[in-house]
């Protein structure tokens, strides 16, 4: 009897300006109980890595660097471009992003058992970009104490999603063809997540088959203040021109952080700058109003 093939993984990393960050990820990845059969450190330039993968993994793991334009919609193109076909599932992980060591078992596992299934985001066990962002050692005690915990059966814990966790999103490769990130959004590339997980067929899902902890690292990420404000109102203006969001979502998504930008304003937290923000959310709705609103305008700020 003919063996089964086996399913392989390639895990797609983007990083810039965060070695160390990313150096700290690696023990995460060394000890997968199900080893990647590729591991893609996308970079802008040498730096951002700062050291070769490949001797950390065994034989196999092919494990290398990539190097292209800045940009998180580049770099993850320069990902798949590179993958080729060579692997059946790719799973793209946040350089702050601590995988629990049955993570891409997990996810390997949940394709073949959900095969209506296309893309899928895990459970988060933290998130620190909902704060100050937490360390490696925090990271690693919330993934130890989620390990010592009996698990059952995987679920679905959420269908029919219009959107995956960029932090944490896997796909079939048999589903994304020749699609690609929309380069159009630049450098951080805010809601990049949503419309790459929106333009592909198939059933998208959250489910609790694999884990990890976002740390939330605060520095090195490229969009900050009055750009990241713009990207709030611009991008989901743009996503819904294009309709790969709908409108009620994008509404929600930039009202959402107006009023926050604003009502935080007096009080903001030490890691967020809401009065820069707000500026840059109030450009954008005047460009809208012009018929100028363009995500690449960011570049301009």
């Amino acid at each position: 009897m003919t063996a089964e093939p086996k399913t392989r993984i390639a895990v797609v990393i983007c990083s810039v300006g965060r070695p160390d960050i990313l150096r700290e990820l690696m023990p995460h990845l060394q000890r997968q109980s199900r080893a990647p059969d590729r591991l893609l450190l996308i970079g802008h330039q040498d730096s951002d890595i700062g050291f070769d993968p490949a001797p950390l993994f065994g034989p196999e793991t092919r494990a290398e660097t990539v190097l292209t334009r800045k940009g998180l919609c580049l770099q993850r193109n320069a990902g798949l471009d590179r993958i080729n076909g060579d692997c059946d599932l790719v799973v793209f992980f946040d350089d702050d992003f601590v995988p629990a060591q049955d993570a891409l078992e997990g996810i390997v596992a949940a394709f073949a058992r959900w095969p209506e299934v296309n893309g899928m985001t895990g459970l988060v066990l933290a998130d620190g970009i909902l704060g100050p962002g937490l360390d490696d050692a925090q990271a690693r005690a919330r993934i130890a104490a989620y390990e010592a915990t009996p698990r059952g059966t995987p679920q679905i814990l959420r269908s029919g999603l219009q959107s995956l966790y960029g932090c944490n999103m896997a796909y079939r490769m048999a589903a994304i063809g020749p699609a690609r990130f929309d380069e159009t959004l630049p450098l951080y590339a805010w809601q990049e997540d949503s419309d790459f997980a929106a333009r592909l067929p198939g059933g998208r899902i959250r489910t609790d088959a694999f884990a990890g902890v976002h740390r939330g690292t605060k520095s090195g990420r490229e969009t900050a203040g009055r750009r990241l404000g713009y990207s709030q109102i611009a991008n989901p203006w743009y996503l819904w021109r294009k309709g790969s969001m709908r409108g009620r979502f994008a509404a929600r998504l930039a009202l959402r952080n107006l009023l926050a930008n604003h009502l935080k304003m007096a009080r903001p937290e030490p890691w967020i700058d809401r009065r820069a923000r707000a500026a840059g959310n109030w450009l954008a709705l005047r460009d809208i109003l012009r018929g100028r609103s363009h995500p690449g305008r960011i570049l301009e700020l």
